[in-house]
């Protein structure tokens, strides 16, 4: 019997969870940040290292209060966070700036600018991200904080992942050349492939742009997967965190990668971590290239397996901004849905909120409801937008299935699923698949996972998640429901790609809106 401390940085808050090898979690305790806005720049989304750290104590203190267990229990812990996050550093990995949160979409033209010179020149990094690359990634933001930045950009020695840059200070690791770089951040967000030689040449990065010259020695590290240690917790954050120095810290991973881990995730699975954005993950034991989908990276979900990661821009946030607008809480307007049936509302919500992640990788796309009447309420506008949610996950599982990613079973993790039923039914409905839903909450359960493997206590992934995953309960769909809902769904499709794709076929839009009503007036 052990005990480790996983823990997950979320958009808005982090969570500790001290769990036990044999009994599961412990406890756990959660701490707020804040998420820097601009109301004349919603493209702007900026954290500060010092909140994230100062979060950190507090949620371990929380967390061990709550567990009951001793600091000096704790064997190990692991970090996972939001990704792509980055912050640039100097010469000692002190930060020159806020970090560019993954919803930050101000580098919309780098990332444009580096999917056309990438396809110009033939990078064959680019077709394992989908073909297009996304303003949510490394490179793009790092260009665009060294165009806006001349006075710091001298000073920048590197930029850094947030997993990374907790990972290293925990451990107390101050030299870029000694940086652990986990192979699931910089996989799927900075092009890095171990096929084809690490990250992209120097030359391509070299020509993109004069200031992006010798970013790639810049990106030096030690790769690897999360199987492999980090390096030892420090004397300074020992003391800060109150645990022992020297236990083994892993290194780091994107937050809803370990998520599934935490959710059981196996070949054949899908799951769906929903929250703040949906991620949508799958492992394989062979991988390839998938058209908009942001990465098929080996060894970044699970060492042992190629992961695939493709996702919605915004889930969790939009409920929320309905909710603000109509004066109410996502809680109380599911309240009133609970007894709606597929397509009533006779609305299309197209969740474009923050752009499309995928399978469009457009972030200048915005949201789109189409079929109100003077009769609709907030509560319909949010049961649509759940139901598009919905409809553009099943665009991309179809897309993963088209290219050979098995699917057998849809596994809604993430905080959400954990409390919004109708959610799940509806993603059922949606999918005619019976939705997995963990009995308890799994986040930050992946994180400490990891860091039992650092430190001994499991011998593989398969044999903790065989010891500390919870079981499921299931939601099964509802066959007239399923009916209802594969008729919206193309109707989606044609709005989706209509609206979408520049190239698309818009021939048939003018009778979406006559489809609607009738699905909502209960016609076949």
């Amino acid at each position: 019997m052990a005990v480790a401390a996983g823990v997950d940085f979320g958009t808005q808050s982090v969570r500790v969870s001290i769990v036990d090898s044999v009994k599961g979690r412990l406890g756990s305790g959660v701490a707020d940040y804040q998420v820097k806005r601009s109301r004349s720049d919603p493209d702007y989304a900026v954290q500060a290292h010092e909140d994230h750290m100062k979060a950190l104590t507090v949620a371990l203190g929380k967390a061990l209060a709550a567990s009951g267990a001793a600091p000096g229990d704790i064997v190990s812990l692991a970090v996972d966070t939001t990704g792509s996050t980055v912050v640039p550093v100097d010469g000692k990995l002190e930060p020159l700036d806020d970090y560019y949160l993954w919803c930050d979409h101000r580098s919309k033209k780098e990332a444009a600018l580096i999917t056309e010179k990438a396809h110009q020149e033939g990078l064959e990094a680019i077709n394992w991200y989908g073909g297009t690359y996304s303003s949510e990634w490394g490179f793009a933001k790092v260009l665009h904080w060294l165009r806006n930045n001349p006075e710091k950009r001298g000073r920048m020695a590197t930029a850094v992942e947030h997993c990374d840059m907790a990972t290293a200070v925990l451990c107390g690791i101050d030299d870029p050349a000694e940086l652990p770089r986990g192979v699931c951040s910089m996989g799927h967000k900075w092009m890095w492939n171990a096929d084809l030689g690490g990250l992209p040449p120097a030359e391509f990065l070299d020509r993109l742009d004069p200031l992006m010259q010798g970013i790639r020695d810049k990106l030096s590290g030690r790769y690897a997967p999360s199987d492999q240690v980090a390096g030892k917790l420090c004397d300074e954050w020992a003391e800060k965190l109150g645990l022992n120095p020297g236990i083994p810290v892993p290194i780091g991973a994107i937050d809803a990668h370990w998520d599934a881990i935490g959710a059981g995730i196996r070949v054949g699975d899908i799951v769906n971590v929903v929250g703040t954005s949906t991620c949508i993950m799958a492992i394989v034991k062979e991988g390839g290239m998938i058209p908009g989908v942001c990465g098929v990276v080996k060894g970044s979900i699970h060492p042992g397996y190629y992961g695939i990661e493709a996702g919605l821009a915004a889930v969790g946030d939009i409920f929320e901004a309905i909710a603000r607008r109509a004066g109410s809480s996502p809680a109380e307007l599911a309240s009133r849905t609970g007894n709606f049936r597929a397509g009533q509302t006779g609305l299309l919500r197209v969740t474009w909120d923050n752009g499309d992640r995928n399978v469009l990788v457009n972030p200048d796309l915005g949201g789109i409801t189409l079929g109100w009447n003077l009769t609709h309420q907030p509560e319909d506008e949010f049961f649509a937008a759940i139901e598009g949610t919905a409809l553009h996950s099943r665009i991309i599982i179809e897309r993963m299935v088209e290219y050979g990613v098995p699917v057998s079973r849809v596994i809604n993790g993430g905080g959400i699923p954990q409390k919004n039923e109708v959610l799940n039914q509806v993603y059922a409905n949606v999918f005619n698949k019976p939705v997995l839903v963990p009995t308890r909450e799994v986040t930050s359960l992946g994180s400490a996972i990891f860091a039992f493997l650092a430190a001994g206590v499991f011998d593989s992934i398969e044999s903790a998640q065989e010891a500390l995953c919870p079981g499921f309960r299931i939601v099964e769909p509802v066959p007239e429901a399923a009916a209802v809902y594969d008729r919206v769904y193309e109707l989606y499709k044609k709005v989706y790609f209509s609206f979408g794709d520049p190239d698309a076929d818009t021939s048939g839009l003018s009778g979406v809106l006559p489809e609607l009503r009738r699905i909502a007036e209960g016609n076949v």
